[in-house]
């Protein structure tokens, strides 16, 4: 086995790759697969939560915002989170209502619909714990309280305790974080008055917090270059996994798409003849981006002398195989760019690393804002602006250097 596909330690994940439209898609158990596992390609981050909550851009490199985020897998409001105690079978039925609307009717991502869910659920189990059984007696005063994260009887609870508190108090919730919660919340109490299940909107009014303008960490396009020449050379032997490595990083720069996008690539997605790849984004949905020779020239190597040789009876479709055979656990992507990168850059990177570099450097070549906002598969024009703020620090930057009145 390569070092590329070694077991993470990190903890396993708990449901599908985020932005995958197809069931079929899935990792194969003995890659470690699927994994929304870390952060980023958001944390909640690259814009998981799309009624607010944080988006893709914001410190994408470790901290909460792909996915995931965007992009990282949620955390506070997993099911198994927040809060103590069984649901009213009331309560359990509205939420199995609830993520059903958000799987089937509004089209989610498995990973913002468990995002989603897991906030509900501890925003129940809260108002359980301050005399609010069902959920139809949702208010304002109790939204706010429980996104504050005030405890069960604190003074900011607007109704008496049912119980004392479980635990002590939590440390506060990151901006994204709180961000998110408050989308779930608004999200429900919409759906119960549009289901008639209440009569007003409670969530109306909530309001979340500025998740911030964090700039992304990018690398120079000197930097990048010098990253993949470190894979092509790794890949020079011949060797299955290092020509898998070697394609890997050079689409994820070339098209700046997501890892979790990356392993759920099928073979038939990549159109060679016209040098471009079909991703199935955020929310199912579909974009076509095109890639250059480089790329193109990987993945030629891959195809014809890496995928055959770690070919088995549960590679499918998929175009990036583990060495087992099954498709690509983006953990195990997320190892092997930084551990190629490590060879030769002087700072840490990630596969948003190469995606917030892709996007930096279109823009410093002169491309448009918004055929970069449809390359990334961005949502909202406001989430690729934040690559113009990069722009805008290295001309500043340049500008003092290089200028005699500066």
């Amino acid at each position: 086995m390569s070092p590329s596909d070694a077991p993470s330690s990190a903890p396993a994940p708990r449901g599908p790759v985020p932005g995958e439209p197809r069931p079929d898609r899935g990792g194969e158990p003995g890659d470690g697969t699927p994994g929304d596992g870390a952060a980023q390609d958001g944390a909640a981050q690259d814009g998981a939560a799309q009624d607010g909550a944080a988006q893709d851009g914001a410190a994408q490199d470790g901290t909460a915002q792909d996915g995931a985020p965007g992009g990282g897998p949620p955390q506070e409001g997993a099911p198994d989170g927040e809060g103590a105690g069984a649901l009213s079978p009331a309560a359990e039925s509205l939420l199995a209502g609830f993520t059903t609307h958000l799987a089937v009717e509004r089209g989610r991502s498995p990973h913002t619909v468990r995002a989603y869910a897991g906030d509900v659920r501890d925003l129940l189990r809260a108002s359980a714990a301050r005399g609010a059984e069902d959920p139809r007696d949702l208010d304002l005063a109790l939204l706010r309280s429980w996104l504050a994260g005030a405890g069960p009887g604190s003074p900011t609870s607007s109704r008496p305790s049912a119980r004392p508190p479980a635990r002590p108090p939590a440390r506060p919730h990151a901006r994204a974080t709180t961000a998110r919660r408050a989308a779930s919340a608004r999200a429900f109490t919409a759906w119960l008055a549009r289901t008639g299940e209440v009569d007003a909107d409670a969530g109306a009014r909530l309001r979340s917090p500025r998740t911030g303008g964090s700039l992304p960490g990018v690398l120079a396009a000197g930097a990048v270059a010098q990253v993949l020449a470190a894979a092509a050379e790794a890949a020079e032997d011949g060797d299955p996994a290092a020509l898998r490595d070697a394609a890997a990083l050079e689409l994820l720069y070339a098209t700046g798409v997501r890892v979790g996008e990356l392993v759920g690539l099928d073979v038939h997605d990549v159109d060679r003849t016209r040098w471009t790849v079909r991703v199935m984004g955020k929310g199912a949905k579909e974009r076509v981006v095109p890639y250059g020779a480089p790329a193109d020239a990987a993945v030629g190597r891959w195809l014809e002398r890496g995928r055959p040789v770690l070919a088995g009876p549960r590679s499918a479709g998929a175009l990036l195989l583990g060495v087992r055979g099954g498709r690509w656990d983006q953990r195990a992507a997320r190892d092997v760019v930084q551990r190629i990168s490590a060879k030769v850059a002087s700072r840490h990177v990630t596969p948003h690393t190469l995606r917030h570099s892709a996007a930096t450097h279109l823009l410093d070549g002169g491309a448009d804002l918004r055929s970069v906002q449809e390359l990334l598969g961005h949502a909202s024009l406001a989430t690729t602006q934040l690559y113009t703020h990069v722009s805008v620090e290295r001309l500043r930057s340049s500008y003092h250097q290089a200028h005699p009145r500066a």
